[in-house]
């Protein structure tokens, strides 16, 4: 049976609030050398309340603390005889519809400045500027809207290419991606008019049935405008027209958010530099980044 407070008219939608068990589960690949894994921890604030029933490792595990976003990770040196081993983190979860939310105190200038694969201004202005045409005297909260409009007008959600990179000029480029193209695209093209902005990822857990497993990562962002941190998610809002106006101010409670922010720096850090994004295990073997199996599956009523 589906879970009850999910809406027939919103697809895929959970409001008011969810409860469930999330698996975090992953599996090392073959290792011939010594391996590092950084691994993300959900926690909690004010829109999920998180707990750690069990975890599974195959080793010592460091706990990170990733400074400028707030996340944590865990570490982990792994060897040739870990090779096949898994990693499984089981969490409690319970998690409110999130909708507009006052912010506090001053907004970090960061989240006006590019990232290495969010870049700001250039063809990115030029694309805003136009979305955004006739509206120079409205406020940020209708230029967002029209920028939101135009990414759902202009791209197609599609896994093909060079996708899954959260990189805005591949986006830009060819107006295909997932979740992480579709949100890089909006941020760089708010940041590039003067609206904050900001990303996050985790996962979506189904509405239309209450165990199994969970297709990947999902990904959102957040605007400000009006005092307040605005939620959307447009390749959600891409899929359904009804979708469209649920998804720009809101996130169902049917989620999870595992780590929040780009260009994420931890200490140690991979030799590849600072962390794009983080959702499934991040495995480097060489100075290579290898990728393990990964499974998210979740209950609810336990």
């Amino acid at each position: 049976m589906p879970v009850e407070t999910a809406s027939s008219d919103l697809l895929g939608v959970v409001e008011l609030e969810d409860s469930f068990e999330f698996t975090y589960y992953a599996q090392m690949p073959d290792l011939d050398s010594k391996a590092k894994v950084w691994i993300p921890i959900a926690q909690s604030d004010e829109f999920q309340t998180i707990s750690i029933k069990s975890m599974k490792l195959p080793a010592k595990e460091k706990y990170l603390d990733e400074l400028e976003f707030g996340n944590k990770m865990l570490y982990l040196e792994l060897g040739p005889e870990h090779s096949g081993q898994e990693i499984e983190i089981i969490y409690q979860v319970k998690r409110i519809e999130k909708g507009p939310y006052d912010a506090e105190g001053k907004i970090d200038p960061k989240y006006l400045l590019p990232n290495l694969l969010m870049p700001i201004g250039g063809q990115f202005e030029e694309i805003a500027l136009e979305a955004t045409k006739g509206k120079e005297n409205d406020g940020d909260l209708v230029k967002a809207r029209a920028l939101y409009d135009y990414i759902i007008d202009n791209m197609r959600y599609m896994k093909f290419g060079d996708y899954g990179r959260g990189d805005a000029v591949y986006a830009c480029d060819t107006k295909t991606g997932n979740c992480t193209e579709f949100h890089s695209f909006f941020i760089s093209l708010a940041r590039s008019i003067g609206i904050p902005s900001r990303f996050a990822i985790g996962a979506s857990i189904p509405s239309d049935r209450n165990e199994g497993g969970i297709d990947g990562y999902h990904c959102w962002a957040e605007f400000y405008a009006d005092g307040k941190w605005w939620p959307v998610d447009i390749s959600e809002g891409n899929k359904y027209t009804a979708l469209a106006t649920y998804y720009f101010g809101r996130h169902p409670a049917n989620r999870i958010e595992l780590s929040k922010g780009r260009d994420l720096k931890v200490n140690p850090s991979p030799s590849t530099g600072p962390i794009n994004f983080i959702a499934y295990p991040l495995v480097e073997v060489k100075g290579e980044v290898i990728y393990p199996k990964v499974r998210f599956s979740f209950e609810r009523g336990t």
